[in-house]
């Protein structure tokens, strides 16, 4: 199962994403729709996500309920860059789009430029302000104030690792002890070292991809300026590129995130760390359900970083434009995303819903009884509110980076590959 996007975007896709918002200003004109009806008890609100975001027994609860106004059916994606594809089109052909749709978190900021956000419905509702995160609440608003998503969760990062093969390498297992060693990305690195020492059929971390984007998530303007000027040659995106491709050989697995060789090295001892949002638990669990060991440090190298989180819009096509609001209202309300992270891991964005998980604080046993929700609460407070910056062009680059990467972890020299990244970047339009 993958809940998020894939970090190992080819080419091919990235480029089909670049147009996202030059296709969708020129679909704008047919986006809307003026026949508005409403539902009945037994008429169906239609809803797309990708992966999992845990609604399955949410959506089954709200259809049994014989209060409900309308029945729901959702329809899953499994990976978003396939969704992104759909949505894309079916904006602007202005037709073929759910009533509600998901949007991936780094994604969204090319549909909140001009053009592109008039597909969708303005959810804007003072009373619903306070609700969210504010760091993930703005950031499905357009510069001008219209919100045209509902956060759906957020992704503050812990850091899981193997307690049993810390312990083969003579590291201390208790994940208190374990956090003393992510204070820095440095400690992080030096332990990976002294780790595969000692054992050295076991590399320190899942991917090279996972820890590119780990360290992204702390660089204030990566690949543009506050003014969406693009701009690669700064020393924090060649810092990150630098660490990364230096620990390659030593550290990483090479594999690609989500291929079958990434998912075949959790359960073949392939590596003893990985970054941790919440919704990779699922990830986890459903890569590795039989092998023991696993556990969660509450600590974060370098302080706290987001990774992921969603939203959920009403495009202008859906003819029950105000149903759906409602629905989506529902699905983001504290019960509910409560529900999601029980289900798939996904940590609210709901600010309700943080506080009841942190004073419920449920073990999971999976990971040696980790207070996971305490644990990513404390997390998500590390955050700092707007870094990174997200610019029109983030997914488009973000993708041409770890590319960038993949093609070091394949063998080719970093600078010829960070040469072909930039030439990439100047190709954008």
């Amino acid at each position: 199962m993958q809940r998020k996007t894939n970090p190992w975007r080819k080419v091919a896709a990235a480029t089909i994403a670049a147009g996202v918002v030059g296709a969708l200003v020129v679909g704008c004109g047919g986006g809307s729709s003026d026949e508005q009806t409403t539902l009945g008890k037994n008429d169906t609100l239609s809803i797309t996500t990708f992966g999992d975001f845990g609604y399955t027994d949410l959506i089954a609860d709200w259809n049994a309920n014989p209060e409900s106004p309308f029945k729901v059916k959702e329809t899953k994606i499994a990976q978003w860059d396939t969704w992104k594809q759909t949505l894309t089109s079916n904006l602007q052909a202005g037709t073929g789009l759910t009533d509600v749709v998901a949007i991936e978190g780094d994604a969204m900021p090319q549909f909140l430029t001009e053009g592109a956000s008039e597909q969708f419905a303005d959810l804007t509702d003072p009373a619903l302000d306070n609700r969210w995160v504010s760091y993930k609440y703005k950031d499905g608003q357009t510069a001008d104030g219209k919100q045209i998503g509902y956060p759906t969760d957020a992704g503050p990062e812990a850091i899981c690792y193997r307690a049993d093969l810390f312990g083969k390498a003579g590291f201390p297992t208790d994940r208190a002890e374990v956090a003393k060693m992510f204070g820095t990305w440095d400690g992080y690195f030096d332990a990976g070292q002294k780790f595969v020492a000692k054992v050295p059929a076991t590399k320190w971390y899942d991917s090279s991809g996972s820890i590119a984007q780990a360290m992204l998530n702390q660089v204030e303007y990566p690949f543009q300026t506050k003014d969406n000027t693009v701009n690669v040659d700064n020393q924090g995106l060649k810092d990150v590129y630098a660490t990364v491709a230096k620990f390659s050989p030593t550290l990483s697995t090479r594999a690609v995130q989500w291929s079958d060789d990434w998912k075949a090295n959790f359960t073949n001892n392939g590596f003893a760390t990985m970054p941790c949002p919440g919704w990779m638990f699922a990830n986890i669990k459903e890569s590795a359900p039989e092998v023991k060991g696993w556990d969660i440090a509450n600590a974060f190298p370098g302080g706290g970083g987001n990774w992921g989180g969603s939203f959920l819009a009403v495009p202008t096509q859906s003819q029950h434009q105000e149903q759906a609001k409602q629905f989506a209202n529902w699905l983001t309300d504290a019960k509910q995303e409560i529900g999601a992270f029980e289900n798939a891991g996904a940590y609210p964005a709901n600010i309700a819903a943080e506080e009841e998980l942190s004073k419920t604080n449920t073990p999971d046993p999976y990971f040696a009884d980790a207070p996971t929700a305490q644990i990513l609460a404390d997390r998500a407070k590390a955050v700092p509110v707007g870094v990174p910056y997200k610019g029109d062009k983030y997914s488009d680059i973000l993708g041409l980076f770890q590319t960038a990467i993949q093609r070091v972890d394949e063998g080719q020299a970093p600078a010829a590959s960070w040469d072909t990244f930039t030439q990439a970047v100047g190709n954008l339009d």
